[in-house]
């Protein structure tokens, strides 16, 4: 399932492109602005009517250590994708920590509900085939909203197809038990996530520009492992000092 719909993802991503062509574009690497900012709003609706109310359910009957050994157990099946990328890379010493990583976790740690990994001093890694493509020279495009998924590019969607083609979740059977696990994994992360999406929210001025500016940002800081080249650490500078100034304030909640 979650095949086709990246699939379908794709083909919507070339239509997009091809109106893109015949449209003038105010911001180069944002095209597309119009649809992104109606795509964005989609998803904010349904994750106001939807997702957030799930998540906060699931958050509210859910043990913390029942919660964290489900995002512990997504966490080591994504260690399968990570060790594949980080061998796509040729990051020969990082591939293999994050193999012996996954392989103590699911001996050790009850099928990676515990994080035996991180008390033995085998940190988590982040690495995805957007990175991994980034990586290769292959430039990220224009900034893309997709549906349900959120921010991305036309290469995060070859990311995305990467991705699940290294998750072996995406084999299980004919939908049923793979949707239901990529559900899960989908509440288990909004959960973890609610607070910092209430900060980011209530501390944008224009929350698109945000949440477009914080993508760029951190694919950048992920493909070059935190050391960004000279220009691209003091543009990053320069928009956090900028940032600063055009931030409203935060409401405690």
């Amino acid at each position: 399932m979650q095949h086709k719909l990246i699939t379908q993802l794709g083909c919507l991503v070339l239509l997009v492109i091809l109106e893109g062509c015949a449209t003038t574009a105010k911001d180069p690497q944002d095209p597309w602005e119009d649809w992104n900012r109606g795509v964005q709003t989609f998803n904010d609706k349904l994750d106001d009517y939807a997702m957030k109310p799930i998540a906060k359910g699931y958050q509210w009957i859910t043990p913390d250590f029942v919660d964290q050994g489900v995002s512990n157990f997504f966490s080591n099946i994504n260690d399968i994708g990570v060790t594949a990328n980080d061998l796509l890379q040729f990051k020969l010493a990082q591939t293999g920590m994050d193999g012996a990583r996954f392989v103590v976790n699911t001996i050790a740690g009850v099928g990676g509900f515990v994080d035996v990994a991180a008390m033995i001093d085998l940190p988590k890694h982040h690495e995805d085939f957007d990175q991994t493509m980034g990586v290769w020279g292959i430039p990220t495009g224009p900034y893309l909203v997709l549906p349900f998924f959120g921010p991305s590019s036309p290469r995060g969607v070859g990311g995305l197809v990467g991705d699940a083609a290294m998750n072996p979740i995406s084999y299980l059977d004919s939908g049923v038990i793979s949707s239901g696990l990529f559900g899960l994994n989908a509440v288990d992360l909004r959960a973890d996530n609610l607070a910092n999406e209430k900060i980011a929210t209530e501390a944008a001025v224009d929350r698109y520009a945000f949440f477009k500016s914080a993508y760029f940002q951190n694919r950048e800081y992920l493909i070059h492992d935190g050391n960004l080249p000279e220009e691209q650490q003091d543009l990053l500078d320069f928009e956090e000092d900028f940032n600063k100034d055009n931030l409203a304030p935060v409401k405690p909640y």
